[in-house]
């Protein structure tokens, strides 16, 4: 067989996804079999990948992956989400650039246009998920805007109306001027701003006295209806129950108390504007205030502000200043850092403002959601997020689910009058009229009467139903795949979202399903660069996945991805990770070829020492797979990954093929061999979920495979036990190697050269013969012989209280040997201190596990013994000089 000396992932990678795709290996039906599910976080539909979602859906894959070759029914639903306030904001982008305005065209010509660009780019992200080796079933790809999934959505929006859940109402939400739409608090980026700081004083009503407050937007005084101090701050109870004089409009409001104050800001009182601040507009409610809303939807300045009508809201700013000063009401103003909300999607600043939308009552069916994860029958990984997930959830809010866009689920309410609860809600036209006739009382309202909710509804109000529309489990509860599938088992996401989504859909499965939409989420971290920076395409430090993958390959990719990346805990992306990744590809590859270039001499008796290696790395392996299966139960894929990655590199490559490996141009025996392509063929299947691509084209060239087989398919190697008595001495004699290999170098004597090793064990140490050939090989070692009386001219060390000794005549320095012995002996010394220190700590001793102070005696009686045998080896040498 002509392997290449080089890996090619290139001609390999389209290869093997196409053969996979073309098998139907990624496809999943219901069975008998025990299912395992996951469901894609849904990229947006226009989006292209990024390296958040690198490390997500490998995570992802690696998980499926290994379920699939554990015998499981493995399912991984993909597909996209129609991500309304980005996806319209390129289509208007997109318009712009060809001279068309949205508001030049009708609802139906602009969401023509939207649907041609979805067609057009919403593929992308998907392709790209291809490349990276995602095994999705591509044959059930989701779209939110698909039919099903938005008949589930309108049938939940009525549903949950009829259940006195949904209402309309004029509430507080986070205006984006610039998209001219409400957006939901994790649409909003904080960032911190250089601003100012404005003192201005307030004339009480009737007084020549002031009150001044502290503000960093002076524009919007004129919406004030209050100011407010705190109870306990004696500065301010002269003015209690008091009325005071908003600046330029000599509006009386009334100075209230309240002990939200902090009166260590600014002056400690407060301008208070319920309708442009959230923490006003509560205030307000408590205490019966007017709101006076001064802003138009764009951010400029209405009438009800009676000053500076007109003008943008920053150069209102810019222009109440001068006024302020002229009126005598600025006392001074400070140079002040804080922290500025921006659309997530325009990047515009984000306008707290009370508007009239559609809210959903989230206390009650929060309930079973927060009991579900606080008592792990949701479990978060890792579990630090329970209290994040519990305190938001204790505080939930009502959710403003309508968005004033045109592309996404419109609201399904119908106005058949002109008064503010003249409307129907209904799943259909149809319906709506039946619904309108009864409610107007009167039977002779059209469709054309009717007049449809110009709002659609959050992007997250369709995407909380997504592990249960995907199974259009919300149309047909009782259809198989819901029945079979659901609950799914994991969920791999990013904590920012934990309650805008993940809560959502618990929410969403306990009232739609009566049960958990998943057993386990498990959170990634954010990717960060080596400053620490969230990787952006505004920052310029977010490299391009595709090109990474076309320089690294996807496995070394992947591989790079997972090594820093603990759940729930950021990854600084470094692109060595990935060249480290693409580096073990290398040494994989280089290891298949070294053993398929031996020749096999079948006549041949196996080696002692091939012998004592295949046993020795059988149960190393059988270690590493009992680490590999505690890891994935514990959720710390990396961890895993690493196990497997110094199995495969260090005892592997590094020692095993090392003893195995026959003589330049000698043959191998047949056993050895065999055994050899048994384990590679084992450590193959273990890496495939992490390296899908190489390990797929190796284990169809170790031996000819039949049309239609696969690694991916083939059953994965479960721990099993192992002789870990075994793998300690040999752990020791490795130890030995080192340390004759290090002499070696020291005497400057040939690796090819044989030397005598001499073996003295210790009061209570043994040397274990039957490893012996092992030893001889690895450190090239024409004899090994045990001895009682002391050796001359040697150069010694120490491994587990064995001495050993090399007999190398005249180049021995006695001087230099006492030296190291001196040396070796204070370390020692010092060692077994620091283990006293531990034994004498009572409760050290009395609460820590048995077997662990077993562990510390054990180390202090070596020790003792290895300080003997250097005390003596040090008084013979002293002899010698």
């Amino acid at each position: 067989m002509n392997i290449p000396s080089k890996y090619d992932p290139s001609s390999v990678e389209d290869k093997w996804y196409s053969y996979w795709m073309e098998h139907g290996f990624f496809r999943s039906t219901p069975d008998e079999r025990e299912p395992y599910c996951i469901v894609i976080p849904p990229p947006n539909v226009t989006g292209v990948l990024h390296m958040g979602h690198m490390l997500n859906n490998t995570l992802q894959d690696v998980l499926v992956r290994r379920a699939r070759m554990l015998g499981k029914n493995a399912l991984w639903v993909p597909g996209t989400d129609h991500a309304s306030i980005a996806t319209e904001a390129r289509v208007v982008g997109k318009l712009a650039k060809e001279g068309i305005k949205k508001t030049d065209l009708t609802r139906e010509e602009f969401l023509g246009h939207a649907w041609e660009w979805t067609h057009k780019h919403g593929g992308i992200i998907l392709e790209q998920l291809k490349k990276l080796g995602a095994s999705c079933d591509w044959d059930r790809t989701c779209f939110t805007m698909d039919e099903a999934l938005s008949e589930s959505v309108i049938s939940v929006f009525v549903d949950l109306y009829k259940k006195g859940l949904i209402y309309r109402g004029v509430r507080m939400v986070n205006w984006d001027p610039q998209a001219l739409t409400a957006v939901s608090d994790e649409e909003v980026v904080y960032k911190e701003v250089a601003s100012q700081l404005y003192y201005l004083q307030y004339r009480v009503e009737g007084e020549e006295d002031y009150i001044t407050i502290a503000t960093t937007r002076p524009e919007t005084i004129l919406g004030d209806t209050a100011v407010c101090v705190h109870p306990g701050d004696k500065r301010y109870y002269k003015f209690h129950g008091k009325k005071v004089l908003v600046p330029l409009v000599n509006r009386a409001v009334p100075v209230i108390v309240d002990e939200y104050v902090d009166r260590e800001f600014g002056t400690g009182a407060l301008k208070i504007t319920p309708a442009h601040d959230i923490n006003d507009y509560e205030l307000g409610l408590k205490h019966n205030l007017e709101s006076i809303d001064i802003f138009n939807n764009d951010g400029t300045l209405n009438h009800a502000a009676q000053v500076l009508v007109g003008e943008d809201r920053f150069r209102a700013r810019e222009l109440i200043v001068p006024l302020l000063k002229e009126s005598g009401n600025l006392v001074k103003r400070e140079d002040y850092i804080n922290k500025v909300g921006f659309s997530e999607r325009t990047d515009a600043v984000i306008e707290p403002k009370l508007s009239l939308q559609w809210f959903l009552k989230m206390k009650g069916l929060s309930v079973p959601a927060l009991e579900s994860v606080m008592n792990d029958n949701v479990q978060l990984q890792p579990a630090k997020f329970k209290n994040t997930y519990r305190h938001w959830m204790e505080n939930v809010k009502d959710w403003c689910i309508s968005r004033q866009l045109w592309w996404g689920h419109r609201i399904p309410a119908f106005f058949y009058g002109e008064g503010p609860n003249d409307y129907v809600v209904a799943r259909s036209l149809e319906e709506a009229v039946e619904l309108a006739r009864e409610a107007a009382g009167n039977s002779r309202l059209t469709a054309n009467d009717l007049r449809q909710d110009e709002d659609v509804l959050d992007t997250w109000f369709s995407s909380w139903l997504w592990p249960i529309s995907v199974f259009d489990g919300i149309r047909y509860p009782e259809n198989e795949d819901i029945q079979y599938y659901y609950p799914t088992n994991d969920l791999v996401t990013a904590p920012e979202i934990l309650f805008f989504w993940v809560a959502r859909m618990i929410i969403a499965g306990y009232e739609y399903r009566n049960e958990k939409p998943f057993d386990t989420v498990y959170l990634t971290g954010i990717v960060r660069d080596s400053k620490r920076r969230k990787m952006s395409k505004s920052l310029g430090n977010s490299p391009d996945p595709i090109d990474l993958m076309k320089k690294y390959s996807a496995d070394g990719v992947r591989v790079g991805m997972l090594f820093c990346s603990p759940a729930g805990n950021d990854l600084l992306f470094d692109e060595g990770l990935t060249e480290q990744g693409r580096n073990f590809s290398n040494k994989i590859w280089n290891a298949f070829r070294l053993i398929k270039s031996w020749k096999v001499e079948h006549t041949l008796e196996q080696p002692g020492h091939s012998a004592e290696a295949v046993e020795w790395f059988d149960a190393e392996m059988a270690r590493a797979l009992t680490g590999v299966e505690d890891q994935f139960k514990k959720y710390r894929v990396s961890d895993a990954l690493m196990i497997i990655y110094k199995l495969f590199w260090d005892q592997f490559s590094s020692w095993y093929l090392e003893i195995v490996k026959p003589l330049y141009r000698q043959p191998i025996d047949a056993v050895t061999y065999a055994r050899t392509i048994e384990f590679i063929d084992r450590l193959l299947h273990i890496l495939h979920p992490f390296m899908p691509f190489i390990t797929e084209e190796i284990w169809q060239l170790i031996t000819p495979r039949k049309k239609g087989e696969s690694l991916m398919v083939s059953p994965m190697p479960v721990a099993k036990k192992y002789n870990s008595d075994l793998i300690g001495k040999v752990e020791a004699i490795r130890e030995v190697v080192t340390q004759v290999r290090s002499i070696r170098k020291e005497k400057a004597i040939p690796p090819r050269e044989a030397v005598k090793l001499l073996v003295r064990p210790s009061s209570g140490a043994t040397f274990h013969h039957h490893l012996a050939p092992l030893l001889k090989k690895l450190a090239n070692l024409s004899e090994v012989e045990v001895i009682e009386l002391d050796p001359d001219s040697v150069v010694s060390f120490m491994v587990r209280n064995v001495e050993y000794f090399i007999p190398l005549g005249d180049l021995v320095d006695v001087s230099e040997e006492i030296g190291k012995l001196e040396s070796e002996l204070k370390y020692t010394r010092g060692f077994l201190e620091s283990v006293r220190k531990k034994m004498n700590n009572q409760s050290f001793v009395q609460h820590a596990p048995e077997q662990v102070v077993e562990k510390e005696r054990q180390k202090m009686d070596d020790a003792k013994g290895k300080i003997a045998a250097l005390e003596l080896q040090i008084e013979k040498l002293k002899e010698q000089v």
